[in-house]
């Protein structure tokens, strides 16, 4: 008969595996409501042995949020292969992947959480919006954005963030809708920024001749084209404030 033997983890393995537990209760319960008690229960250690390796709750707290906004930053790298808005979906299912798995600790990088005004929690969540920010000019192909390039692209950053928050509130839109829509919500505001600046007009141009009819952008233009006829029979009411 032999005895189980428990090997003896070195520090940063022991620290990594702390981070992992705390990231995996903070995924599903808000960070406010984990204690460090649970969190030393469930790797199977003591309290005290949880500050020898970090000195209080939100020093793990953060150490967490370091991994899942790496891990977040991440699903916006893609292939620059194929057709864009093939591309910008594969991205927004990953991006609603990791949104669905870690949904409260998704809610605490972007709110703040427990760490709300802290720098370091601030710099993590504009670092996973500038990665993504950067991922999206290399698949335009631009290196040195104008700005309204940047202003579209931001904001459909922004959108996207937004949009995940308010999806978890209820998951009352299907989620493939919303990523689908995204991707037209991009291309939308490519589309109003381009009727008033002609390097934008020239960026949609060329994004938009290499997309397939049956595409996620294809799709737009017919689920607009369809609206046409509808929108032509409608009556003109007449805006009162004119007379």
């Amino acid at each position: 008969m032999t005895t189980g033997v428990r090997r003896r983890m070195g520090v940063e393995e022991r620290k990594q595996q702390l981070i992992g537990v705390a990231l995996e209760l903070f995924s599903h319960r808000s960070p406010d409501e984990v204690s460090i008690d649970e969190i030393a229960a469930a790797a199977g250690i003591s309290r005290p042995l949880v500050y020898h390796y970090f000195p209080g709750k939100q020093s793990l707290y953060e150490a967490a949020l370091r991994r899942a906004a790496d891990e977040l930053a991440a699903r916006f790298v893609e292939p620059p292969r194929g057709p864009l808005g093939a591309r910008l979906l594969r991205v927004m299912g990953r991006f609603f992947d990791f949104v669905d798995e870690h949904g409260p600790g998704f809610a605490a990088l972007m709110r703040g959480g427990p760490a709300v005004g802290s720098s370091t929690t601030n710099a993590m969540i504009d670092e996973v919006r500038q990665a993504a920010y950067e991922q999206i000019l290399a698949h335009l192909k631009v290196e040195k954005p104008s700005a309204r390039l940047e202003l579209v692209v931001r904001s459909w950053v922004s959108l996207a963030e937004s949009t995940a928050l308010l999806w978890l509130d209820g998951r009352r839109v299907p989620r493939a809708e919303l990523e689908l829509q995204l991707v037209h919500d991009f291309a939308a505001l490519a589309a109003v920024s381009a009727a008033y600046d002609e390097e934008m007009a020239e960026i949609l141009v060329g994004l938009l001749a290499d997309e397939p009819a049956d595409g996620p952008f294809g799709d737009l233009v017919a689920r607009l084209v369809a609206l046409v006829p509808s929108a032509a029979a409608a009556p003109v009411v007449p805006d009162q404030r004119l007379r």
